[in-house]
């Protein structure tokens, strides 16, 4: 039996990433600190005797008994309300945290995935993005902790499969959706779909005209997997190419719930990408990989499983302390 770490174990991507190993035959290690993560996201693997956890900060000396055949580094706030929170910890993950997984699978000889983001575009002059372009990044802004903390991520990787001959893999997630994400998160599907359980106008950042492509949880996850057992070490885009305007977005959310609701319009935040759309070509030669769930019903079981969430959820605010993890 293959034995695969997982880290961010217990949260949105990287629990169905602990499902979908569990049921392909390895044994999965979880890994989380629970900064962002939610045990909730894994219970149901307690108790499976081919899952284990570890509460463990991978900034920290990583250590895992026994043999690896692989490694998923999904551990990364990857919200804007998270990692502004968390800057620090942010830049730390990807670095310092990155760092201990390539020196662990070195030591493992175990062929390493990082999950990477289409946040290394930034607000990009290239449309749709491919693998080649370098991205419009501003280094110093609000969202540089999360973009750069990426972007070097992706360097240490290619360094390491360089210098150390290394097995990697480079995953660029482009938005991704569907049951466990967090509603009070900042995204935008969580925070239309959670404003219109609440009765709530929808908040719409800036004039509603950027646009954003969304990929169910399944499709991105079968796409991660096979990047995983292919033997392309350069980076693919992992996406779905159906582009929409926030504007029109919001509609649909609000034609899904079959309320009528209001629309706010707010000031856009510094450096909010305008475009987000990935070339999927490369997937598409290299993995065979296309996604299959349309937005209509993706939506339809994303917008179903937050509204099976009882009122006193709903109604909180995350009040989660991060001070102990700023340092």
């Amino acid at each position: 039996m293959k034995r695969i770490l997982i880290t961010g174990a217990a949260g949105f991507i990287g629990s169905h990433l602990c499902d979908r190993f569990i049921s392909e035959g390895y044994h999965v290690i979880g890994m989380d600190n629970l900064i962002t993560g939610d045990l909730k996201n894994i219970q149901h693997l307690f108790g499976n005797e081919f899952f284990e956890f570890y509460h463990h900060d991978i900034t920290k000396f990583v250590f895992v008994p026994g043999s690896l055949d692989y490694i998923l580094h999904f551990a990364s706030p990857a919200s804007p309300i998270d990692y502004l929170k968390i800057p620090i910890q942010t830049l730390k993950v990807g670095s310092l945290g990155t760092h201990n997984l390539l020196g662990l699978a070195r030591v493992k000889n175990a062929r390493i995935l990082i999950a990477s983001t289409s946040e290394v575009y930034g607000d990009p002059l290239v449309h749709p993005q491919t693998e080649e372009y370098y991205g419009n990044v501003n280094t110093i802004g609000p969202r540089g902790v999360y973009d750069e903390a990426k972007r070097f991520q992706e360097s240490l990787t290619m360094a390491y499969h360089t210098f150390h001959n290394l097995e990697t893999r480079i995953v660029r997630i482009f938005n991704t959706y569907g049951p466990r994400m967090r509603l009070n998160d900042g995204r935008v599907i969580p925070a239309f779909i959670g404003q219109v359980l609440r009765g709530e106008p929808l908040t719409i950042f800036g004039d509603g005209n950027q646009t954003r492509s969304f990929c169910y949880i399944d499709d991105q996850v079968e796409g991660i997997y096979r990047l995983l057992l292919s033997d392309y070490h350069l980076p693919v885009n992992i996406g779905n190419p159906d582009e929409i305007t926030i504007k029109d977005f919001a509609q649909e959310i609000i034609s899904l719930s079959g309320a009528s609701k209001d629309i706010v319009f707010k000031e856009l935040p510094e450096n909010d990408p305008m475009q987000r759309c990935p070339n999927i070509d490369r997937a598409k030669t290299l993995l065979d990989w296309t996604p299959k769930v349309g937005r209509a019903e993706g939506m339809m079981k994303t917008y179903n499983y937050f509204k099976d969430f009882t009122n006193e959820e709903l109604l909180k605010e995350e009040h989660k302390d991060f001070s102990k993890y700023i340092y």
